[in-house]
């Protein structure tokens, strides 16, 4: 199996106003092809797990490994770097831009990236949009468009560097039962039909249902 994502003796501590342990000896590998969804009450420790795991926090012990690549010495901007290549990220809310259509939205990663030609990008762009089935909305712009349909304009902006593995911070938690359900098809598929790694954080208990492995954590500790 390939490894595409290693924790290892994660622990992390809040200094404020007093120090205060929220995530414990924290270590577990997802392989290639995987869908993992992290499960929990709130403030159980699962974001601040997220936010170590995508590199965006590197205040904590232990070691964090993508691709086998240890990410503890990098400085920020080979991490930045490693975040637009590596890493599709999903949030709650969709963070499209207004202003912009569909179709420069999901561009945007891929021309930061600056591997491939324009021409290029815009070609991933539509092939990632027409996967999702939404590539009719490629001209409309993001304000102009449902929250389900922003929703999956996000998955495809993730998907536009073909990175290692798709996180998500509660990817469903601002949609209706109906568009839940898209979503969870969407990242059923991506798992299934292309390999896609997906790890995923939720209070939403169907879709850790649908998922491979389901990582449970209490009080900043994995319980199952």
């Amino acid at each position: 199996m390939e490894t595409v994502l290693e924790a290892r003796h994660i622990n992390k501590y809040f200094i404020s106003p007093k120090k205060v342990k929220v995530l414990s000896d924290i270590s577990f590998i997802i392989n290639k092809g995987e869908f993992v969804t992290v499960i929990g009450k709130s403030g159980c420790g699962k974001s601040t797990l997220l936010y170590i795991l995508s590199t965006m926090d590197t205040d904590h012990e232990g070691s964090l490994l993508i691709d086998g690549e240890p990410m503890d010495e990098k400085k920020e901007r080979e991490l930045a770097h490693i975040r637009n290549e590596r890493i599709g990220f999903i949030f709650q809310f969709h963070y499209l831009l207004n202003e912009f259509t569909v179709l420069q939205n999901v561009m945007l990663p891929g021309l930061k990236l600056g591997k491939y030609s324009e021409a290029e990008v815009k070609q991933r762009a539509m092939e990632k949009l027409a996967m999702l089935g939404i590539e009719h909305l490629a001209d409309k712009r993001a304000n102009k468009i449902s929250g389900g349909e922003k929703q999956r304009v996000a998955i495809a902006r993730a998907l536009i560097n073909n990175p290692a593995i798709i996180m998500g911070d509660e990817p469903t938690g601002n949609l209706d039962k109906k568009n839940r359900q898209v979503v969870f098809d969407i990242f059923t598929k991506l798992a299934r039909d292309y390999n896609q790694t997906l790890l995923i954080v939720t209070h939403d208990e169907s879709m850790a249902e649908i998922s491979n492995r389901i990582i449970e954590m209490e009080d900043g500790k994995i319980i199952s």
